[in-house]
């Protein structure tokens, strides 16, 4: 859901937690790339540890900040040559195109979020619209891994339009899609296209803010959502309703627009490239011998063996908890042990790949070591299990059980959307004057959270008053909007320039497996819970249509309010939900743990690289 945790996802929520560069003068680095035996990224000084603040005087010298790492990769130097002509004027011109872009992405993510469950259901499977969001969240999370090389390695314009073309091929797909597992395909695409976009927009923050600030721009970064909730819920109406263009051509039209609206930031980076090269900044590029020892080289670099491992063991094992219900057997069909026997071995079978084989590992193990590390990867990855439990359904829930209009909806579902993005902006300016983020978070962001999810166990029944829903999402939204800020600030607060960008690629595959388990665990309460109490509740003169009732979110609507039909479809959805507000509440209580034992650092006490410009 854009500016949710989806695609956030995220969605990642405000901004995608991403790599970064090693630039003069500024707040992130990167360290060179090829060192044998270790991760890519953890060559450190040996006078520091991770969890020491940099400050001014850790630094060798001024003359030592303001030259190219020659040892660094090629799309690291570029980035910190490129830094030598950049202006105030320029990033100002550059943010302004960045703030274009996410409008348009948080405009069409939404549209594309909403028309979700419409999908499935033109293919009588309203049901699988969670399944959905396994295989892409999987996917776009542990992309974030060889995106950061990507950027490293073939530099900042080359990724973005990578980013770009992924994302359009997505929506191209989408509209072109004929079944579920065609859309699933699609949004697998279209998600680590959002998802690479959003990790490139969160390099560029960090690349040109200084700590203190960087909450705050990251929450200008979100700010489009704050237009875009008003105005995409009467275009998803329009799309769907008798005689509009249908979602094909909603989906193509967004395949269209989106080249033209990244053009401008795109050329801006090449052009300030190839300022910095024409001036002598960056230097030839090295060959890497034959076509065989180049690719063995990327191979090698990309931990190849590892992603395809750990990819392959988390869909077999998350995938068995959506597909059981489906089987005769359910969670005796030989398929599903199948699925969580070798999903289990496999992911078991990568961390002893990254711990003794790899040669060069994505997942810096000693970075772990820290305990503010640790707990906020499981605070990420439990805010976003319980999230995803409990939103799985619920724009489905507004429509049928409180009979909402599309664009009424839209607005309750988007509530905490408008509400995160404003509490971030307070947030980000609150940092600047009392920068401990710890006492933020542990009294504000986790309580709220779980007082608005753990009081919708009460109010999300049958006839229950629509306003008890929306009190629930402004305190959801209150608490979550600083949550995400303090998840990606706090990890750039307690280490080193050259831990960045191995820390948030490591916190955003967290992030996107945490959102793929929410949305295995709603789907299996779904398909396991809704179908039982649907044909224990429907009246005997529906129990002939039950199957287009469960697997079409229309054919639910479509009868009236008040009628005994709808009546038990309402019944069935409120019960349903009481087992996933239960379970995502629960969850929670890792969240708050998670976050009491975060060091409790100052930003405002602690200096760090950047251009200094912002």
């Amino acid at each position: 859901m854009g500016f949710t945790f989806k695609g956030l996802t995220s969605s990642a929520l405000l901004a995608g937690n991403t790599p970064s560069t090693y630039a003069d003068n500024k707040d992130i680095a990167d360290v060179p790339a090829s060192v044998q035996g270790h991760t890519s990224m953890d060559v450190a000084r040996p006078d520091e540890k991770l969890g020491t603040p940099r400050t001014d005087s850790t630094y060798d010298s001024d003359e030592e900040l303001n030259k190219v790492d020659t040892t660094a990769e090629p799309g690291v130097q570029a980035v910190q040559a490129a830094s030598h002509v950049w202006t105030k004027r320029d990033l100002i011109l550059a943010y302004i195109f960045m703030w274009l872009i996410q409008f348009f992405m948080s405009f069409a993510s939404s549209c594309s979020g909403t028309l979700g469950p419409y999908v499935t259901s033109s293919f009588q499977q309203h049901s699988l619209t969670a399944l959905t969001g396994v295989i892409s969240g999987i996917v776009a999370g542990i992309w974030k891994l060889p995106y950061a090389k990507i950027l490293n390695i073939w530099g900042r314009p080359f990724a973005l339009c990578l980013g770009v073309a992924l994302y359009v091929l997505g929506l191209v797909l989408m509209a072109s899609c004929n079944n579920v597992q065609a859309y699933c395909a699609a949004q697998t695409f279209y998600f680590v296209g959002y998802n690479s976009i959003d990790f490139f927009m969160t390099v560029f923050i960090a690349d040109t803010s200084k700590l203190k600030n960087r909450a705050l721009f990251i929450s200008y970064a979100s700010s489009p959502w704050l237009i875009t909730t008003w105005v995409y819920g009467y275009a998803v109406e329009s799309v769907i309703a008798p005689g509009g263009i249908g979602f094909r051509w909603c989906f193509g039209i967004f395949a269209v627009l989106t080249p033209f609206i990244c053009a401008p930031l795109i050329i801006i980076f090449f052009i300030f490239e190839g300022k910095a090269r024409r001036q002598g900044l960056i230097q030839p590029r090295s060959s890497r011998g034959t076509f065989g020892q180049t690719v063995y080289y990327y191979l090698r670099e990309f931990d190849a063996v590892g992603i395809l491992v750990l990819a392959t063991g988390l869909s077999l094992f998350l995938l068995s908890f959506n597909l059981y219900s489906y089987q005769a057997q359910q969670w005796r069909s030989p398929m599903i042990i199948c699925f969580l026997i070798f999903g289990a071995i496999l992911i078991a079978a990568f961390c002893v790949w990254e711990k003794y084989c790899a040669p060069v590992t994505f997942i810096p193990w000693y970075l772990c070591k820290n305990r503010t590390v640790i707990f906020t990867y499981t605070m990420a990855g439990s805010l976003y299990v319980g999230w995803y439990i409990w939103d799985g359904y619920f724009y489905s829930l507004l429509r049928v059980m409180f009979n909402q209009t599309v664009p009424h909806a839209t607005y309750i579902a988007n509530i905490y959307t408008m509400g995160s993005c404003f509490i971030c902006i307070l947030y980000g300016i609150a940092l600047r004057y009392y920068g401990k983020l710890k006492i933020y978070s542990l009294f504000w962001g986790v309580p709220l959270t779980i007082l608005g999810v753990g009081l919708m166990i009460r109010f999300r029944q049958p006839d229950e008053n629509i306003g008890f829903i929306v009190m629930c999402m402004l305190f959801i939204a209150f608490g979550g909007g600083v949550l995400v800020v303090s998840e990606q600030t706090t990890l750039m607060a307690v280490s080193k320039q050259q831990d960045f960008p191995a820390l948030l690629a490591v916190e955003s595959m967290i992030i996107s497996i945490g959102g793929a388990i929410g949305n295995t665990i709603a789907g299996a309460i779904w398909t396991g819970v809704f179908p039982v109490r649907l044909m224990a509740n429907l009246p005997a003169d529906a129990i002939g249509n039950f199957k287009k009732i469960y697997g079409d979110i229309e054919t639910q609507t479509s009868y009236a309010v008040g009628t005994a039909a709808r009546d038990a479809i309402n019944l069935s959805y409120g019960e349903t939900q009481r087992y996933m507000l239960i379970a995502a509440t629960c969850v929670y209580s890792i969240t708050f743990f998670s976050v009491a034992m975060w060091q409790n650092v100052d930003v405002r006490m602690m200096k760090q690289r950047t251009i200094g410009l912002l």
